[in-house]
């Protein structure tokens, strides 16, 4: 029994227009709230970033206290690793006021060890974070060129570029629902968030990629009874258990890393996770169905 995707349309695009929408309200929530859509991180703000060890029992709340002691306001976020090292987030610090923080941690908490210090100034913040925003754009730029070439040889009645812009609406809703749930959960956003998104893209953009080349090929046995929303429906039908497959496998190792990897990647394997579900999802229920209605709008058959 073949499933009829195309036919429920309207409750695909339902679902993603209240996720959509509900990820831009968690950023303009956090905008309009505590003055950025996303909690930023040091890469892109500037700041310091230490990792403690410490000889005697203590707890983030008294690192956190000693801390702002020697420097007021200046953390804004402390987590403990499976090692039991504490890490801290913090402003950017001078050598002067590093030397202040050290040595109020030593006298109320006891013997430690520094196992990291990274400081990364305001400048560098900006220019990582307009970098960031270049890679996203120039990978979408070549993502749509690549589609339309690839797709070239499809039926002149259908034109290559609309299966470009259908695979970029599909990637636009995995970053935006992706972008959404970060705000939602105020983890911070870093140089590895950066790496999962362009890594949602290019799975997301795969997954699209293999559904629209069945569809190419099914246009070429396409009847005079046939709608350009049965060959979909036919082509996701022929699909679905490969992406289902794919999806599952590559759950697997990242649910493992999530669990029991190390603390330093569990928000980047986070982001991965989240893009594997919307990216599947997009890509059987978002992109066709949004490639259809668009060709089907001019009655093509």
């Amino acid at each position: 029994m073949k499933f009829k995707f195309i036919k429920y349309t309207s409750v695909w695009f339902t679902l993603s227009a209240i996720a959509v929408l509900a990820s831009i309200g968690a950023m303009v929530y956090n905008k309009t709230t505590y003055g950025r859509a996303l909690e930023l991180g040091i890469d892109f703000t500037g700041g310091s970033f230490m990792e403690f060890q410490f000889e005697n029992e203590t707890d983030t709340q008294s690192l956190y206290d000693a801390i702002e002691v020697a420097y007021p306001n200046s953390v804004s976020q402390i987590t403990v690793t499976d090692q039991n090292t504490y890490l801290v987030h913090a402003k950017d610090m001078t050598e002067e006021q590093l030397q202040s923080v050290q040595g109020t941690i030593g006298e109320n908490l006891g013997e430690y060890e520094m196992l990291r210090f990274t400081t990364i100034g305001p400048k560098i913040g900006d220019t990582l974070k307009q970098k960031a925003i270049v890679a996203l754009v120039i990978a979408l730029i070549a993502i749509v060129l690549y589609i339309a070439y690839a797709f070239r040889k499809v039926p002149k009645r259908v034109s290559p570029w609309k299966f470009g812009f259908c695979a970029i609406v599909a990637l636009a809703h995995d970053v935006i629902i992706a972008l959404g749930i970060f705000a939602f959960l105020r983890l911070e956003v870093d140089a590895f968030f950066i790496t999962a998104l362009l890594t949602i893209i290019g799975f997301s953009v795969h997954d699209t990629i293999v559904v629209f080349d069945r569809v190419r090929e099914n246009l070429k046995k396409q009847t005079r009874d046939d709608s350009f929303g049965d060959i979909a429906d036919i082509s996701l039908n022929q699909t679905l258990t490969r992406s289902i497959n794919t999806s599952i496998s590559t759950l697997f190792p990242l649910l493992a890393l999530y669990l029991w990897g190390a603390e330093s990647i569990r928000i980047f394997i986070f982001a991965l996770i989240i893009g594997i579900f919307v990216g599947t999802y997009s890509s059987i229920f978002i992109a066709s169905p949004l490639l259809t209605i668009w060709q089907e709008k001019g009655r093509v058959r």
